[in-house]
């Protein structure tokens, strides 16, 4: 039996309590960031759509995408076969 779409679940981390001053963040803020990195790094690998994963940061789709170009993983996250594909279909329309 899966669980309802709205179901919310939580995680707990443990880490050394110097690092949120470290990164000179409050343990509010690097709290977020550990969510949004988290959901970010799923993305890059293809584990969640760019939708999930901004469910997972806890920021609308929009917002998500415009911090991953601050996080430097592209927005746009194709295989090489992909790519190759799309350059085919592309030179295909061409003529």
């Amino acid at each position: 039996m899966s669980a309802p779409s709205d179901a919310i679940k939580q995680a707990v981390i443990t880490y050394p309590a110097e690092i949120p001053p470290m990164l000179k963040l409050s343990d509010q803020e690097f709290a977020r960031e550990l969510r949004l990195l988290g959901a970010a790094k799923l993305f890059e690998l293809g584990r969640l759509s760019s939708g999930k994963a901004a469910q997972l940061a806890g920021m609308d789709r929009v917002a998500f995408l415009y911090e991953l170009n601050r996080l430097g993983v592209p927005a746009i996250n194709l295989r090489d076969e992909e790519v190759e594909a799309e350059v085919r279909a592309a030179r295909d329309l061409a003529g």
